[in-house]
C-alpha cells in the first residue's frame, strides 16, 4: 500500500546546499514571482536502487505547480529534505521561459535514441 503525505508548499531550509545555489532558487522564486502555495507538494514511497529502505520510506517528492498543471517527481538521495529543494529548484527551471532545461532534456532524448538504433543495426543477425 503506497501512501502519500500531501501539503502546501513552504520554502525548505537550505539542507546541504551551497549558499550560491540556495541564492540560485531564492532568486528563481522572485523572478517568476511564483507563490509558494500554488505549488502541490506530495511526499511517495520510493523506488529503484537503494534497498528496503527506499521502498519503505516516503523520501520521494511529488510538486506540481497548480497554475500551469507541471509534475516534477525527485528521488536523487535518500534525505527528504534535499530532495524537497531539488524538486523546487527543477520546477522553477521548467517554469523559466530562459532556462535551457528543455532544450537539454530533448539533446540527451536525442542521444539515446541513437545510441539504441546503433545497437540494434550492430546486433542484426545474418541468416
Amino acid at each position: 500500500m503506497l501512501t502519500a503525505y500531501r501539503l502546501k508548499m513552504n520554502l525548505p531550509e537550505k539542507s546541504q546546499l551551497t549558499d550560491a545555489k540556495y541564492q540560485e532558487i531564492l532568486h528563481l522564486i522572485a523572478k517568476l514571482n511564483v507563490n509558494l502555495a500554488d505549488i502541490d507538494e506530495k511526499f511517495v514511497h520510493g523506488s529503484g536502487h537503494g534497498g528496503q529502505k527506499i521502498n519503505k520510506t516516503s523520501i520521494a517528492v511529488q510538486l506540481k505547480h497548480l497554475p500551469s498543471g507541471i509534475v516534477i517527481k525527485y528521488q536523487q538521495f535518500r534525505e527528504r529534505s534535499m530532495n524537497r529543494i531539488l524538486a523546487l529548484r527543477e520546477l522553477l527551471r521548467k517554469l523559466d521561459p530562459e532556462s535551457d532545461v528543455k532544450d537539454e532534456n530533448d539533446r540527451i532524448r536525442r542521444q539515446k535514441g541513437r545510441r539504441q538504433r546503433r545497437t540494434r543495426q550492430k546486433t542484426v543477425k545474418i541468416p
